[in-house]
């Protein structure tokens, strides 16, 4: 079985391996797509997830460039081709797509597709995606298809271990999305417990001290001594739940992906394009790791919530024995000379406190209508 310059078991078996390497569900789509493209010598490669609406909940392009793929436009719906592949659940090898009675065109910008093969991913019974390749990179039989029945072969191969890394990606990712929402569970029931309790005897406290002002100010200012201690006492519990909350991600996953992940999530929940790019970056310290983390989410929450912007970037990249955060958005930014008010209503307060409390800095460019840059470094341990 020949599939051009990467053949054999020992390009099959690295697929296979790489495939089990992820955990993320996108990058599971994407190592899928990418290897089934390589192994069969494919021009194109594309894998999509259904939705229950017709559409794809997810849709992963190899051999496209991204300018390509925004030109391209919205994800396909099920339709043709794609549709019988999803619902009949058999493999479609075909010399000339173009030419099926099942073909209903595609964009403008949609590259032109000839021979191809698909074939469905399957868990079970269920249909949990689709997996199809296009013009082969060989020389054509007359009025046949590039791709051979060995081809179809190797990649109903391919699909069948597909399914078993997606389905524990989604596993995975279902279980940290329980982990985190125990955690929340958990810190709610502490601030509770803690917190509130403190909360509710200064109010009692306070409200003695307003009633004995007048008639006893003696016994007010000790009661006054009082709220200030308890108000101390609260601050105190609540910035010990907040930093006993490092995300449990951070712990499972590092720094890379779990910025990565939580950049996917945005990206996919707002209007706004959201890219991340992580370079050589090398397990930290707890406390700059998190810092890290915090400044990036308050960073994001800022560009995305008030600036307006169509695109932000997150770059995370080594600089030394530590790394720099760099986030930067097209959005109105602002003055900021207009220290007092801009830093406390973005959070810039905050984000500095995070940078020097890691050993770091935080350095902050704007200018009203040209976007905003955010960047901070820490030294590493």
């Amino acid at each position: 079985m020949s599939h051009g310059p990467r053949s054999g078991l020992a390009a099959v078996s690295s697929a296979l391996l790489a495939m089990s390497r992820h955990l993320e569900v996108r990058d599971v789509l994407k190592t899928i797509v990418a290897s089934a493209r390589e192994l069969l010598d494919a021009q194109y490669a594309a894998l999509g997830v259904p939705d229950d609406h017709g559409g794809f909940a997810q849709f992963v392009v190899d051999g496209v460039s991204e300018e390509q793929w925004r030109a391209i436009g919205p994800l396909p719906r099920q339709h043709g081709i794609l549709a019988a592949m999803l619902h009949e659940a058999r493999a479609e090898r075909l010399a000339d797509v173009r030419k099926d009675p099942r073909f209903e065109g595609w964009p403008k910008a949609h590259p032109d597709l000839v021979d191809f093969l698909g074939l469905p991913i399957r868990d079970g019974d269920e249909v949990i995606g689709a997996l199809f390749l296009a013009n082969k990179n060989c020389q054509r039989p007359e009025g046949g298809c590039g791709f051979t029945e060995d081809d179809e072969e190797l990649l109903g191969i391919l699909a069948q271990h597909a399914a078993i890394a997606l389905t524990n990606a989604r596993l995975y990712e279902r279980s940290r999305e329980l982990t985190i929402a125990e955690e929340r569970s958990r810190l709610a029931h502490e601030l509770h417990d803690a917190v509130s309790q403190k909360l509710f005897s200064l109010r009692l406290t306070a409200q003695a001290a307003a009633r004995l002002v007048d008639r006893d100010p003696s016994r007010a200012k000790g009661e006054l001594q009082q709220v200030a201690a308890l108000a101390a006492e609260a601050a105190d519990e609540l910035r010990a739940a907040v930093v006993e909350l490092r995300p449990a991600a951070l712990d499972e996953d590092g720094l890379v992906a779990t910025l990565r992940t939580q950049i996917q999530v945005l990206d996919r929940a707002h209007s706004a394009r959201v890219t991340f790019a992580g370079h050589g970056v090398k397990a930290l310290p707890v406390s700059q790791e998190e810092a890290l983390l915090r400044v990036a989410q308050e960073a994001l929450h800022n560009a995305l919530r008030h600036s307006g912007a169509d695109h932000v970037d997150v770059t995370l990249d080594r600089r030394g024995g530590g790394a720099v955060l760099r986030i930067t958005d097209d959005g109105s930014g602002f003055d900021p000379q207009a220290v007092r008010h801009a830093g406390r209503h973005l959070g810039l307060v905050s984000m500095r406190d995070r940078a020097s409390g890691a050993g770091g800095s935080l350095t902050v460019e704007s200018v009203p209508g040209k976007g905003t840059v955010i960047e901070m470094e820490v030294p590493g341990g």
